[in-house]
């Protein structure tokens, strides 16, 4: 798969952005693990072209982690078009379009998913940046508005007229946030249009290796985007990978000490990047997820000591103590 000039391989595996998920810290990790793009955090247009500190932070890029995008989001033209001239002049190697995000505070004020009831203005803008860079653009939307206005096979078609070189499709409506199932029909019927020769990412609901080899063998999509299953879990990245490339799907989980010396990595960096109360406030959102503490039997007060600790070396003694639990029932 191609994104312009950028050659992504053979069934890549793409990181969804994801607000206070996606730092540079989380995007180079997944690389590691396997993922083979990354996306930023959402950027808003508005506060980019304000030069607001916390949003300009976002476009920091490390080189071991690309091919990156940086994912910009509006409602009006003039200010898309001059945040992606600021973003390009950062060195992405795409800018994405954010057409998808279903948050009240971002649809619900006409941009992200919101756009979808504007199609009109959603064209404009993309043609509108298209023109405005070099660099490929790219769009990520959903299925359309909600179940009665699902729109996507002929959006496609308009948002490939407007130039843009790739198109991520979640299989949700914005009307359906993240409740139900991802429609994988859809995005197979957007794949199947014989006028559409950009390639189709497929996100939503994909959370294992078996599934990730359904969303390429089944309905045929060129890319599949991971998003909240990597939450707390980054080395799923790894495990993908693992199945993508065995000839029968078979894959090998990271041994156990290896998971934990991944979490307290991003511990660390996100304590390094911002500072230890804030890097650890950051971080929660991955340990409240984590499959590493999922299902571990009498957990509840530990789990609760661990989403309360606000010091680095009191979250470690608790990340300690818990893989040792962890390895002594595993040997016994």
């Amino acid at each position: 798969m191609k994104i312009g000039e950028i050659d992504l391989g053979e069934r890549p595996l793409m990181l969804a952005p994801m607000e206070d998920v996606t730092d540079a810290s989380f995007r180079l990790i997944c690389k590691e693990l396997g993922a083979d793009m990354t996306y930023s955090e959402f950027v808003s247009a508005d506060a980019l072209v304000r030069n607001i500190a916390a949003t300009t932070r976002k476009l920091e890029i490390k080189a071991a982690e690309r091919p990156t995008a940086i994912q910009i989001y509006g409602r009006e033209v003039d200010p898309m078009v001059e945040a992606a001239k600021i973003v390009a002049e950062a060195g992405p190697d795409v800018i994405d379009i954010n057409f998808g995000c279903p948050v009240k505070k971002v649809a619900g004020k006409g941009a992200g998913a919101g756009m979808l009831r504007n199609i009109p203005l959603m064209l404009e803008i993309t043609r509108a940046v298209v023109r405005a860079v070099s660099l490929p653009v790219t769009v990520k939307t959903r299925l359309g508005w909600d179940c009665n206005n699902k729109i996507i096979v002929e959006l496609a078609e308009q948002l490939q007229d407007c130039g843009i070189q790739a198109l991520t499709v979640h299989g949700r409506t914005r009307s359906q946030m993240y409740t139900g199932e991802a429609d994988w029909e859809m995005i197979a019927r957007v794949k199947e249009n014989p006028r559409l020769t950009i390639p189709v990412i497929g996100n939503g609901d994909i959370t294992t290796p078996d599934q990730a080899r359904e969303a390429f063998s089944r309905y045929g999509v060129d890319g599949v985007m991971v998003g909240r299953a990597s939450i707390g879990c980054p080395w799923i990245f790894h495990d993908m990978r693992q199945g993508l490339d065995s000839a029968d799907g078979t894959w090998t989980p990271l041994p156990l000490h290896e998971r934990f010396a991944l979490l307290r990595r991003q511990i660390n960096e996100s304590i390094q990047r911002i500072d230890e109360y804030r890097g650890i406030l950051h971080i929660r959102r991955h340990l409240a997820v984590s499959p590493l503490f999922k299902g571990i039997p009498s957990f509840r007060e530990t789990r609760i000591a661990m989403l309360r600790a606000d010091t680095k070396d009191a979250l470690m003694d608790i990340i300690d103590a818990t893989e040792r639990r962890l390895a002594n029932e595993s040997a016994g």
